[in-house]
């Protein structure tokens, strides 16, 4: 039986050693299709998942994660890669899905005015927030906020490294729906840092804008694929009520 959200999150462990079990693609997919649906800044949904169950291209990227027990003896890997590059290609969807869903004769005004304003925020800010010449715009754009930022509330991240951490946070909340999707049906996962990016883009053929978010084998855990007992800080360290 799937597990509650809440066991789910209790039984997800970083496994790092896995049964010679196989697991179900169909499965794992219908997963990676729960993790699009995770928030995303703006709707951009700036991510792309690869979902390795071919075993030659599974051990070329295993060797390009060193070959650590998680990749080794995963039984498939799915890669996260944030595509902050592919902006306006979302930007456009986004446009064009406001503009079907609410081509309506019959909607109010308040409707009226909603599409109006997303429409204005995917057009004019997104454009304007994304768009940059090797960095030089979005430090120039920095300066100006941070200027303005003396007098009122301002949003101040539009550098270009700004905007790749935005990506990224993005496709980690994606994966952490991946995660417990794959908790909540007894499959395992172990997201992994370590690895050879460049390696791995050259494997799966992907573009200089994208960038590898984390690598996750999956599979079903070996008695020995946990290392330890979990351990958390104090809650109360970490939690602060205001």
């Amino acid at each position: 039986m799937e597990k509650t959200v809440s066991e789910a999150i209790a039984y997800r462990r970083s496994v790092r050693v896995y049964k010679d079990a196989p697991i179900d693609s169909d499965k794992v997919k219908q997963s990676l299709k729960n993790a699009t649906l995770a928030a995303t800044s703006s709707n951009l949904q700036l991510w792309e998942f690869y979902h390795i169950t071919d075993k030659e291209v599974q051990n070329k990227i295993s060797k390009a994660c060193f070959d650590q027990n998680a990749a080794k003896t995963a039984q498939q890997l799915v890669v996260v890669v944030a595509r902050k590059d592919l902006w306006r290609k979302r930007v456009k969807a986004n446009i064009d899905f406001l503009n079907k869903a609410f081509d309506k004769p019959d909607l109010g005004e308040r409707f009226l005015k909603r599409k109006k304003m997303a429409l204005n925020y995917y057009k004019k800010i997104m454009p304007f927030t994304y768009f940059d010449v090797l960095g030089i715009l979005g430090f120039l754009k920095f300066l100006i906020f941070q200027l303005v930022g003396i007098f009122r509330p301002i949003y101040r991240q539009v550098r270009l490294s700004d905007m790749r951490i935005v990506a990224h946070k993005s496709a980690a909340l994606a994966a952490q729906n991946f995660m417990i999707s794959m908790a909540a049906i007894g499959y395992d996962t172990c997201p992994m840092e370590g690895s050879d990016t460049l390696r791995i883009k050259n494997i799966l053929k992907l573009p200089y804008g994208a960038e590898i978010n984390m690598v996750l084998g999956c599979g079903i855990r070996d008695d020995k694929g946990i290392y330890g007992p979990r351990f958390r800080v104090p809650f109360q360290d970490v939690y602060n009520r205001v």
